[in-house]
């Protein structure tokens, strides 16, 4: 078997298309087609599903998939070992991150990275369901503390306690009320989120060792991530209540485009987490950036 064959298969199987995987790989729609047609041509199995929409692994290829992950992993191991030999650590860094991570813990973290490391190019990929890291072809990801998958290194990335928020904009509020407890949420209009899973998350408060939940709900449901912006603008716009991170209301509060309500009810967490595989070499760009975030993580818990 030709090993570009099988990078060129792996590489559109992760992306879910020739055109993003061509994208990632530099190399064009078509070469990476001719790769997996020889390729499947050679195995006598057909590895990819395709359709005018999406590209998806056959029973067949999703096997091939999972046996050659670490095959590759290694070949990229042995060959990041010559990063050593170079004056800056030089490389690809693909990071898998949730919506709210890629918007609060990344930018301030990232800026400084990519001056300090300017010969190493970073990958994001924003996901909120749960995945395999090696699967998806990725060195690392965020997630918190109850998303963390099995046998992985965790190390503290970002704020260590985060809050929800909820607030509405004056003008509803003196149309509608202010609520006083979360129960009175139940009588107003509250934009909701949902996860790629279908589920809608309850929001849930906190006072005083009492913990309510509650199902509020709204004219408006948005896939949490992707359209987490237009909820917020539609809160801004006067039309529900809002309960989100802190740090993505934040500006709006300050601004009083939006009016905080229920704050004695906000609900602290704990803040997310690097994690990556430990049980194998950490590739160099990956070992720089968690050497990274250990040092801002140190810096920050020093001068608080």
């Amino acid at each position: 078997m030709e090993i570009n064959d099988l990078a060129a298969f792996v590489a559109v199987a992760r992306a879910g298309g020739f055109r993003d995987a061509a994208r990632l790989s530099g190399v064009s729609p078509s070469g990476l087609s001719i790769a997996v047609r020889r390729l499947e041509s050679k195995l006598g199995v057909r590895l990819l599903n395709r359709t005018t929409r999406s590209v998806a692994p056959t029973e067949a290829g999703s096997l091939l998939i999972e046996r050659l992950a670490p095959a590759l992993a290694e070949m990229e191991a042995a060959l990041d070992v010559l990063n050593g030999f170079r004056d800056r650590p030089a490389g690809t860094l693909k990071l898998n991150v949730p919506a709210g991570a890629a918007r609060i813990i990344l930018p301030s973290i990232l800026a400084g990275f990519l001056k300090t490391y300017p010969d190493i190019r970073v990958e994001v990929t924003v996901e909120d369901s749960f995945v395999d890291l090696l699967s998806a072809g990725c060195d690392a990801g965020i997630r918190y503390d109850e998303r963390l998958e099995k046998d992985m290194i965790a190390i503290p990335i970002g704020p260590r306690v985060q809050r929800f928020a909820t607030a509405a904009a004056p003008s509803y509020l003196d149309t509608h009320g202010r609520p006083q407890h979360p129960r009175e949420l139940l009588s107003h209009v509250c934009m909701r989120g949902q996860f790629a899973s279908g589920t809608i998350p309850i929001w849930e408060f906190e006072r005083d060792g009492e913990v309510v939940h509650v199902d509020p709900s709204g004219q408006l449901l948005v896939r949490l991530g992707a359209a987490i912006d237009l909820a917020i603008k539609t809160a801004v716009a006067g039309l529900g209540i809002i309960h989100l991170y802190e740090d993505m209301l934040r500006p709006h509060l300050d601004s009083g485009e939006l009016e905080p309500i229920l704050e004695p009810w906000w609900q602290n967490f704990s803040g997310p987490f690097l994690y990556y595989p430990g049980h194998r070499h950490l590739p160099t760009p990956l070992r720089a950036f968690v050497d990274f975030v250990k040092e801002s993580h140190a810096s920050n818990t020093s001068l608080s």
